[in-house]
């Protein structure tokens, strides 16, 4: 037996309640979020970037998008830290209240016809104040469920926070359908598109009267304690982040890698098929929308299946299965699109995602495990973030500028099937972390780089 079980219960309840808090609070993040990816495709476009190309108006207004990415390692470092030292609960209170604070402000926004240059300027700074928020809010999210529940089923109750990816989208996506269904363009262009941001504020009300319900971490808890006794002693520990640096840095770019194809998938998947459809394809908003609404709901109740999954294979053999999934869909997504059936259209747009949950819903428990409690926070946090800016970023940037340049997918199909085969060989190289107890101490001080605290089978039965 070389692993101890912990219980999945909570001090303020079972697993399921600590499960529940932190998929809706991670929800209503990523809706703020999603909200202006899918604003950006649609509205901020003419409204904040206009020109006489609604291609290159819809490129800057991506630009935007981006720089929103760009603040979430500055905000996975900073909430990392804090999170390390003072407790996981804290800071996702405080990501939640920044996020909705950040959204609701643009929704109040004057528009370019009205103060000119000053109106993309402040939404940029709007931006950059939601991708601080959640870049310290993916690592907080998934490692409360992950310290809280055992190690046997790690994988299906740390995938749950990764439906609030689908669940935020399903709900950002949902609103803007609906209302561009009820309301004519001008109505929506005018001031329709503002109701979704406003809404942000009730959310945030609800998400943090969850939140403030539940108990801290108990491995963290633990841990903490470990600290005072050896502080007690003399013994002086570094910064989070440095510790991730000196001993994790190697499974820093391992968690790079593993987001990497996920990442720009995704967008690509969402975002950008906005306007492959709308605008190369000349479709209406309404299809695109929907059937990023119907993929997006497959996605939310999929994606534990496949977390599930990781817990009786390990968590390579799942992630590989989409991401070499991936670089053969890659191709045919397209193809399916090309064929301007809603149908079609929304196959094709469930088929990639479904592809997607496979290295989607593993991988909150396969970061998690790669990582010892003292700098886990900090660690998960920029593997992922800065996944971010190189992958999910540019995603939806470099795929309009390709589709600009070559007026063909074939380009995006060749980006999208190398982003994921960098995942691929990633995983493929990796180490199984399936079951690891995630109390034990891998980085001590003079051990040897990452033993082996599992079987690396990944058949075998990690209990």
């Amino acid at each position: 037996m070389h692993r101890t079980q912990a219980p999945e219960t909570a001090g303020s309840g079972s697993i399921g309640r600590i499960v529940g808090a932190s998929l809706i609070g991670t929800t209503i993040e990523w809706y703020d979020f999603f909200l202006y990816g899918t604003a950006a495709a649609l509205v901020f476009n003419k409204l904040f970037f206009p020109t006489s190309d609604p291609l290159t108006g819809t490129l800057i207004a991506f630009v935007t998008y981006a720089i929103g990415f760009m603040a979430r390692p500055l905000g996975g470092v900073v909430f990392g830290h804090f999170g390390d030292k003072v407790g996981r609960k804290k800071l996702l209170v405080l990501s939640l209240m920044m996020m909705g604070g950040a959204t609701f402000a643009m929704g109040l926004l004057p528009t370019h016809a009205s103060i000119g240059v000053g109106a993309p300027v402040l939404l940029t700074v709007l931006r950059l104040v939601q991708g601080f928020a959640l870049g310290g809010e993916w690592g907080g999210a998934v490692l409360i469920v992950s310290e809280h529940g055992g190690d046997k089923h790690r994988g299906f109750w740390a995938s749950w926070p990764q439906c609030g990816a689908p669940g935020g989208n399903l709900l950002a996506t949902g609103v803007l359908a609906l209302l561009a269904a009820v309301q004519s363009d001008a109505a929506f262009l005018a001031w329709g598109w503002r109701i979704p941001f406003l809404l942000s504020g009730v959310l945030v009300v609800v998400g943090l009267w969850i939140r403030l319900s539940v108990s801290e971490s108990p491995v963290f808890l633990a841990a903490q304690a470990r600290a005072r006794t050896e502080a007690a002693r003399g013994v002086k520990e570094k910064a989070p982040v440095v510790e991730v640096f000196r001993r994790g840095w190697r499974e820093v770019l391992t968690a790079i890698g593993t987001r990497f194809g996920e990442n720009i998938s995704y967008y690509i998947l969402t975002s950008f098929l906005l306007v492959y459809v709308t605008d190369h394809l000349g479709l209406s908003k309404s299809t695109a929308l929907n059937a990023v609404l119907i993929g997006s709901a497959v996605h939310f109740v999929t994606i534990p299946a496949w977390g599930a999954l990781s817990d009786r294979i390990g968590r390579r053999p799942v992630t590989l299965i989409g991401s070499a999934g991936m670089a053969v869909w890659a191709f045919g997504f397209f193809a399916l699109l090309d064929s301007k059936s809603f149908v079609v259209i929304t196959a094709a747009v469930t088929a990639g995602l479904l592809l997607h949950g496979a290295m989607y819903g593993p991988q909150a428990a396969f970061i998690s495990e790669m990582f010892d409690t003292k700098v886990r926070y900090s660690g998960a946090s920029m593997g992922s973030q800065l996944a971010s800016i190189v992958a999910g970023a540019l995603a939806p940037v470099i795929a309009v500028e390709l589709l600009k340049d070559h007026h063909s997918s074939v380009p995006v199909s060749l980006y999208l099937c190398a982003a994921a085969v960098v995942t691929t060989v990633t995983v493929a190289v990796a180490r199984e972390t399936r079951g690891r107890d995630l109390t034990a101490t891998v980085h001590a001080p003079g051990a040897p780089h990452r033993p082996d605290p599992v079987s690396t089978a990944a058949g075998s039965d990690p209990a």
